[in-house]
């Protein structure tokens, strides 16, 4: 399995709120990832998807000291999710300059052919192979809301003014609700995390023709989803993790 990892300021933005992290147990055949958007005024944001991502994967790396089975796994990836919550909950709670601070979070656990995947807000996971693309997880958003009610169509949502507001986020409640998500990733597949910052820039068949038509490494479709972004104007941060098996 090879992954990387790479987050672009963007060409608006002053600062980067987006944060990833990335690790390989080896010795057990495991890939830890973890992408998140952070939202709040002035450094909030920073703050919040860094928090959480140290703390999702300190958990996740813990807790796989024990855990073995599938259902044990999916438990931990759930359970690192609720920590980093309460730990971004915590700092908000207690710092006035952090209040109301939050983020997005799209993780997953990769063992062998096994993932496990949780998100909450609009960060998405998606199962690429040679024959296509699937978004694993939904949005908590308030376009999703509005496609999922009818009022408008999943192409209108990529331009319309309020396509950034979210429904759910880490760290502002002291409990989040998160959807997991189980899949299988055979030889020759690749599972990409990313930010909005991506997916408002490119299309899924975009992104589909770029990993998977690719033959080069996972190093370099990376840096090539970040350059298409750019190219495509790049308003917000941009992050992507990509796993190959």
């Amino acid at each position: 399995m090879n992954g990387w990892g790479i987050t672009d300021i963007g060409t608006v933005r002053s600062q980067n709120q987006d944060f990833y992290g990335l690790d390989f147990v080896k010795d057990r055949d495991v890939a830890l990832c973890v992408v998140c958007d952070g939202m709040g005024g002035a450094n909030a944001g920073n703050v919040a998807s860094s928090i959480a991502v140290e703390a999702f994967m300190d958990h996740m790396r813990q807790g796989l000291k024990s855990a073995a089975g599938m259902e044990e796994l999916s438990g931990l990836v759930r359970r690192s999710a609720s920590y980093a919550n309460s730990m971004v909950y915590e700092v908000a709670r207690s710092e006035p300059e952090y209040a109301g601070m939050g983020t997005t979070l799209v993780g997953a656990l990769v063992m062998g052919e096994y993932a496990s995947i949780i998100n909450v807000g609009d960060s998405r996971a998606y199962h690429i192979t040679a024959e296509g693309i699937w978004r694993i997880t939904k949005d908590h958003s308030l376009v999703q809301d509005m496609i999922d009610r009818g009022e408008i169509k999943r192409e209108e949502a990529v331009t319309h003014p309020d396509r950034n507001l979210i429904t759910r986020a880490l760290g502002v409640e002291p409990g989040v609700l998160c959807d997991l998500f189980e899949i299988r990733i055979k030889k020759g597949e690749s599972l990409l995390l990313c930010t909005d910052g991506l997916t408002n820039c490119l299309d899924e068949k975009l992104i589909w023709e770029t990993v998977a038509l690719s033959n080069e490494g996972v190093e370099a479709i990376c840096q090539k989803l970040i350059e298409l972004a750019i190219e495509a104007g790049a308003t917000d941060n941009v992050t992507a993790v990509l796993l190959q098996k």
